[in-house]
């Protein structure tokens, strides 16, 4: 039997080595076929593009060509009276002529031949470099393709495509997927060159095109918003006032400290621990933004992108799960492949994002998937953090220009950024400089800054980047120059007094050496909200603090489960649906992660053969010694493996579920692929331990025994990991399974004691393992067992319900720890 063993470790041993050292290849070739299937058809696509733009030349040049000949003989025939009715009759010819090339795709090559002989003759010269492109495109076989293709009009052959897609004409395979997405790209490429990059002409005829689909417009306006943080009531915003209107992007920009992050979670409805005054209004209605959150994006300072995952992985799950369900499988692709054309990711659209211990895309890459996540899901309003930071300008040029298309299709863009370039700064549409304090400086059009500066004496001296030099001034870092003499702190009341905004109170004093006209009736209805309190002991701080905490964890909590009604007219994937998608996800995370798990069995392994060699297997207990240890080792080897389950992924977690994913699939999907390990580790466990001690009990009886001790922790696990910190997590981890185990092996002498003991699961799978071995025991041994049994407090009877408490104590861990992620959600 041992040296069963030890063959059965030498080739599991080798198994594991296997998969550790080939656990990527299945998701590489698989994605290896897909990127040759996309490449072919973009390949494809842009052979058809520039065989129709060669075509749409040749046929212009044509008709230019026909147009002078018909100028040069009515020209001769007019100096001959006589020939009057043959220039009428050639007249009408060339007007045939040309309706015949209008009306048709390609010409024949005589019909061309022999207009091009005509000039010839009669202008008795060879033949132009029009007669050798029009030979070329003859031969050219992506003409006959689109000659063959059914819809012989080539303007309209994009647009039957369409049609097609929705009328129910949908392509299935990858290639007839790409080429579809492909080709719509190349058509929207030719579209923007004649749109003349994008001039007011071209605007017009984007904002009339009705093969785009046109997003719904959100416009925010706010007034006197006003943000004090209740622990230390504190301003972090005052005051501001203004819209940001939809198919614009609005820079808000201002020193550290001067609460841009605030304004935007204000805006985004994420300010919690504050009191919020004032009004934000959603298209002129006292609506919250929870009810847009499908059609929001929020794009955060951190990178929060899955490591594990490709490029292309990352966008195409976000918008599986954002888009509309009414949108078909190929448009998906285009809206993905759109955003990695826009963004530049097409070089990396395979390569792994790469965490901190394994290296992968640039951290500009890492950035631009960053906002990628939320574009894919097409927002009518899309809210960024700090999207530059850390770019080159080139990056954040091309971010911009992305973020300018988008804008297009009047998209609300509002971000924050930091003294951005010069050829940056020109990109955007409207400026919010805020001061230290949340105090207003400008809100208006970036061009006309200047211009409002200028009338308050200050002038940006040459060769000084305007965002550098107006935050050097807000910083005061810079005096504001000029004959006013004003100062940084007076900028806010110069803005107020400008628009004829109330003055706060604590402000009025700043605002006397100016103009008080304008104040004096509305700002006495301004407080300052008691910035100025009386000192508390210590013990009234302390509870003070206590209180704040209280609150702020209710807020949290009533943030999460509060539902808003959606008013945004898009319906996302359902639970199932998104169960699918999150299935798909963690599979590929998994397979890429089988290094680790091949360790975790390798470690299972050598301690089945550890604990199984060095037990001595006693017959008066039953073996309960070794399954004291078996218990012991199963359960802290499963907890410390199943903590990477949820542990590891909370920002990741909280980014998903506040965009309006389902917490549930999300949790369901990581369970179901935990399965897999919750039935091979026993087996690889036992598969050492079971043939080293030779129990009398079956394999098939510790089996389900370990399988159910593996399902329970596995549950308790989940709940530790998201309730602690990762650090405590695994503290907890190692501790309970032997503090358990030592509390259920005990001699129960009193009531409490044995109630304890029941409560712990080690109990209930001791006792499992010992019953399941102790009746195979029969004869003399009848004896013998019964008194060990009692001894313990065992019943020979209770295996099916130590079974039953063993899978109940798992749901009830699993139940918790879902309760634990949708309620403790943020720190």
């Amino acid at each position: 039997m041992r040296a069963y063993g030890i063959m059965l470790i030498a080739a599991l041993s080798t198994l594991l080595l296997i998969i550790y050292n080939c656990s990527d290849q299945v998701l590489t070739t698989r994605e290896r076929r897909v990127a040759k299937s996309r490449e072919a058809a973009a390949r494809s696509a842009r052979k058809t593009a520039n065989a129709r733009q060669r075509w749409q030349f040749a046929k212009d040049a044509t008709k230019k060509g026909a147009m002078g000949l018909q100028a040069q003989l009515s020209r001769t025939f007019k100096k001959d009276a006589g020939n009057l009715e043959k220039f009428k009759i050639l007249k009408q010819a060339n007007s045939e002529a040309d309706v015949e090339l209008l009306s048709h795709p390609r010409p024949t090559t005589s019909s061309m031949v022999a207009s091009s002989s005509v000039a010839t003759n009669k202008k008795g010269k060879e033949p132009s470099g029009l007669m050798q492109m029009i030979h070329e495109i003859e031969n050219d076989p992506d003409i006959d393709d689109i000659e063959n293709d059914p819809d012989t009009e080539i303007e309209t052959r994009g647009k039957s495509v369409t049609e097609n897609v929705s009328k129910g004409k949908q392509p299935h395979t990858h290639s007839q997927i790409f080429k579809y997405a492909y080709s719509q790209l190349e058509k929207e490429k030719a579209q923007q060159k004649e749109n003349k990059k994008l001039t007011f002409s071209g605007v017009i005829k984007m904002a009339t095109n009705t093969e785009r689909r046109k997003r719904p417009l959100i416009e925010i306006s706010f007034k006197d918003l006003t943000l004090t943080l209740k622990a230390q009531n504190k301003h972090i915003l005052r005051y501001v006032t203004g819209k940001i209107k939809p198919g614009r992007i609005t820079a808000v920009m201002g020193p550290s400290g001067a609460g841009k992050t605030t304004f935007l979670s204000a805006l985004a409805g994420k300010a919690l621990g504050c009191s919020v005054t004032g009004s934000v209004l959603i298209n002129g209605r006292n609506e919250s933004i929870h009810s847009f959150k499908k059609i929001t994006g929020f794009v955060p300072q951190d990178d929060v992108v899955h490591g594990n995952l490709t490029v292309e992985e990352n966008l195409w799950f976000s918008a599986q799960c954002r888009l509309s369900v009414d949108l078909s499988k190929p448009e998906k692709v285009l809206v993905v492949e759109r955003v990695i054309e826009f963004l530049g990711l097409q070089s990396v659209r395979n390569s792994l994002v790469g965490t901190v211990e394994k290296r992968g895309i640039s951290g500009g890459q890492r950035k631009r998937v960053n906002v990628g996540l939320e574009m894919v899901m097409e927002p009518s309003l899309l809210i960024l953090d700090e999207p530059t930071s850390g770019l080159d300008s080139a990056s954040s040029q091309l971010l911009l220009r992305a973020l300018r298309r988008e804008a297009l299709e009047g998209v609300n863009i509002c971000m924050v950024v930091h003294q951005p370039s010069y050829a940056l700064y020109k990109m955007f549409d409207d400026l919010i400089l805020l001061g230290k304090g949340g105090l207003t400086v400008y809100h208006g059009s970036a061009k006309k800054v200047e211009e409002y500066f200028l009338g308050l004496g200050i002038n940006i001296p040459e060769r000084i980047n305007p965002p550098d030099y107006f935050i050097d001034i807000l910083e005061g870092l810079t005096a504001p120059g000029g004959s006013s003499g004003l100062s940084y702190k007076d900028l806010p009341v110069r803005w107020m007094l400008h628009n004829g905004y109330p003055i706060p109170l604590d402000m009025r004093q700043n605002a006397v050496q100016y103009d008080m006209s304008h104040s004096v009736n509305s700002a006495n209805e301004i407080d300052p909200h008691g910035s100025s309190h009386a000192d508390k002991t210590f013990a009234g701080e302390l509870w003070q603090d206590m209180r704040n905490n209280v609150e702020l964890r209710g807020e949290k909590i009533r943030h999460n489960f509060f539902k808003s009604k959606d008013l945004s007219d898009r319906k996302t994937p359902g639970v199932f649906k998104q169960y699918k998608y999150f299935l798909i996800r963690v599979g590929k995370q998994r397979l890429r992660e089988a290094r680790m798990q091949a360790i975790d069995y390798l470690i299972l392994l050598l301690a089945g053969a550890c604990l199984g060699s060095l037990t001595k297997g006693s017959e008066q207990t039953f073996g309960a010694a070794g399954y004291t240890y078996t218990v012991i080792a199963v359960s802290l080897l499963c907890k410390i493996a199943a903590l990477r389950s949820f542990s590891l992924e909370k920002l990741h977690y909280w980014r998903e579920s506040d965009s309006g994913m389902s917490s549930l699939a999300y949790f369901l999907s990581k369970d179901t692929l935990d399965h897999f390990n919750t039935v091979i580790k026993p087996v690889v466990y036992l598969s050492m331990f079971y043939f080293f001690t030779n129990p009398r009990s079956t394999f098939a009886d510790n089996y389900i025994v370990l399988l159910c001790l593996v399902y329970c922790v596995t549950g308790i696990a989940y709940a530790l990991s998201i309730f602690f910190e990762p650090g405590a997590a695994q503290l907890w981890s190692v501790l309970l399974p032997v503090v358990l185990t030592l509390v259920a092996t005990q001699r129960k002498d009193s009531k409490i004691l044995k109630d304890i003991a029941n409560l712990c699961y080690s109990k209930w799978a001791l006792q499992a393992l010992v019953v399941a071995n102790a009746e195979r025991y029969q004869g003399v041994w009848l004896i013998t067992r019964c008194g060990s049994l009692l001894k313990s407090g065992y019943n020979l009877h209770d295996w099916s319900l130590c079974i039953s408490i063993l899978i109940l104590m798992g749901v009830i861990g699993r139940a918790i720890a879902f309760f634990c992620m949708v309620t403790f959600r943020k720190k």
